[in-house]
């Protein structure tokens, strides 16, 4: 079983420039989120040796995984699990567009709520906590030893990340989100096995984007 987990946001898109929501969209990195997959990459080298990256199959993560994965000779494996939050008709739209057109359902969504999001097409919360512990967990198992690379998004690491130490199926206010390639690295605890099966020993952690350009 791995040791540690981890745990990338993709690099900065337009969407992400421009405050819209992306969700399941493929929306590609811009130059910016180029950088800085190339940031990560090279601090994660640095640092320690990888295992594995696995990624969403949205491009954005792919390309950041691919700009770490290749510092280690490895190939990247994508998930479907790890991919995005899904926000149906709110996707491309900014947060002032959606409480314009959806003041209830916008209400909902700023206090937590995943029911009543229905009509949106925005996907349960619970369900993203779900597939995305699943899927670590898997990763976790698959390798012996060593430290495990997953390259995701920012709601999808913050929900599964609140499931893996713990901490409920879709509350995830207690962590602050993350910025774009940003990480957060967690322990497994091998005498776990239910919830709170990894310890959270970094959240937020940017890399050394100077050192990048």
């Amino acid at each position: 079983m791995a040791s540690r987990l981890i745990l990338v946001r993709h690099g900065q898109t337009d969407y992400n420039l421009n405050g819209r929501l992306q969700g399941a969209s493929d929306i590609p990195l811009n130059e910016t989120g180029l950088a800085q997959a190339r940031a990560v990459g090279e601090s994660l080298a640095r640092e320690e040796a990888i295992a594995a990256v696995y990624s969403s199959p949205l491009e954005r993560a792919q390309r950041t995984a691919e700009a770490i994965a290749a510092h280690h000779d490895l190939e990247v494996t994508c998930d479907a699990r790890l991919r995005e939050r899904g926000f149906g008709d709110w996707e491309g739209l900014t947060r002032e567009e959606i409480e314009k057109e959806w003041p209830f359902e916008f209400a909902l969504w700023r206090a937590g709520v995943s029911s009543g999001l229905e009509k949106a097409r925005v996907e349960h919360r619970a369900n993203v906590a779900r597939r995305f512990d699943a899927a670590c967990r898997e990763f976790s198992e698959r390798h012996e030893s060593g430290t495990v690379v997953v390259v995701a998004h920012g709601a999808a690491i913050s929900l599964g990340l609140s499931a893996m130490i713990g901490a409920g199926l879709g509350d995830f206010y207690g962590l602050a989100s993350m910025g774009n390639c940003h990480r957060a690295v967690v322990e497994v605890r091998r005498a776990r096995e239910g919830a709170g099966w990894v310890r959270l020993t970094s959240l937020n952690l940017p890399p050394d984007f100077a050192a990048a350009q």
